[in-house]
């Protein structure tokens, strides 16, 4: 697909976060990911989970389950081999309930700029829609990481999100769906359990326009957002002309300033160019067929 390259890399050097920066051009120019480890490790806290804004809408200091998932997602990303990800998973593993699953947030104090979403949030009921996306990165990481794949956490979230997603009878909300074909994705390649669950919960995805996110006047999931990795599992279950359509959408959504815009509203103006910084390394990397 055709996109103004030059465009999309001024528009993440004028806009967007060291991460995003150091994430492109890893991307573009396959170099060392120490710059791109050196730019996480802003955000990582001295008991192993990450905070401090690393999810733009949640802006807490404090180490919270959707800060672990990106940090995994960038771990995974350029095959990390240190003690980052271990501790990760052991501060997963210490704030795991009985279940097995992973609240959506913790408490935290320090709210300012934060979206109601993560500060009313249950830390007291797992998340299918947090532990999906938790264990999907980690099993992206656990390809080449023997140590990733046995540990205690993720066997437990993995079993918690299968037996979960079997239990899915009726369309479950989108962004829980998204996820749920992410963990999918990441597990297929291993667990045969994935293709009996994706033939559940297929029939889901609206293939040929936007999915409609409730109370969310505006904000739409597209095909693409459940199927974004090009050789995954997912892109052989959809129609390929759907899947080229949308990605010539993707391409088009391509903005006179180099970026791309994202259809939520953002906590703050901060969180909403950062999440454009966020949805323009994304969208390169999706175009290019590339594994972020």
């Amino acid at each position: 697909m055709e996109i103004d390259l030059d465009s999309a890399v001024s528009f993440v050097a004028t806009h967007a976060r060291v991460i995003e920066r150091r994430r492109l051009q890893f991307l573009l120019d396959g170099g060392s990911p120490a710059g791109v480890l050196a730019a996480l490790d802003a955000y990582r806290n001295p008991d192993g989970g990450y905070g401090w804004g690393l999810e733009p809408d949640q802006r807490s200091s404090t180490s919270q389950p959707v800060a672990a998932m990106h940090a995994l997602e960038v771990l995974a990303a350029v095959r990390d081999d240190s003690d980052r990800a271990m501790q990760i998973c052991d501060w997963l593993a210490a704030h795991t309930l009985p279940d097995g699953g992973i609240a959506f947030g913790l408490p935290h104090a320090d709210t300012a700029g934060c979206a109601p979403h993560w500060t009313g949030a249950d830390a007291e009921k797992s998340s299918l829609q947090m532990t999906a996306q938790l264990a999907a990165q980690a099993h992206r990481l656990a390809r080449h990481r023997k140590d990733i794949a046995e540990h205690p956490w993720l066997v437990r979230a993995t079993s918690f999100c299968l037996d979960s997603i079997d239990r899915i009878d009726k369309a479950p909300h989108p962004y829980e769906l998204m996820f749920v074909f992410l963990f999918l994705d990441a597990v297929a390649d291993h667990d045969p359990r994935a293709d009996r669950l994706f033939d559940r919960v297929q029939r889901f995805v609206v293939t040929d326009g936007p999915i409609s996110v409730p109370e969310a006047e505006g904000e739409v999931l597209h095909l693409l957002d459940f199927s974004a990795y090009a050789g995954s599992r997912s892109r052989s279950l959809f129609d390929q002309a759907a899947i080229t359509a949308d990605l010539h959408r993707l391409a088009s959504q391509q903005q006179p300033d180099g970026g791309w815009q994202v259809t939520f509203p953002a906590s703050s103006p901060a969180a909403a160019l950062e999440w454009r910084g966020c949805a323009t390394v994304q969208a390169v990397a999706t175009l290019r067929g590339a594994a972020l």
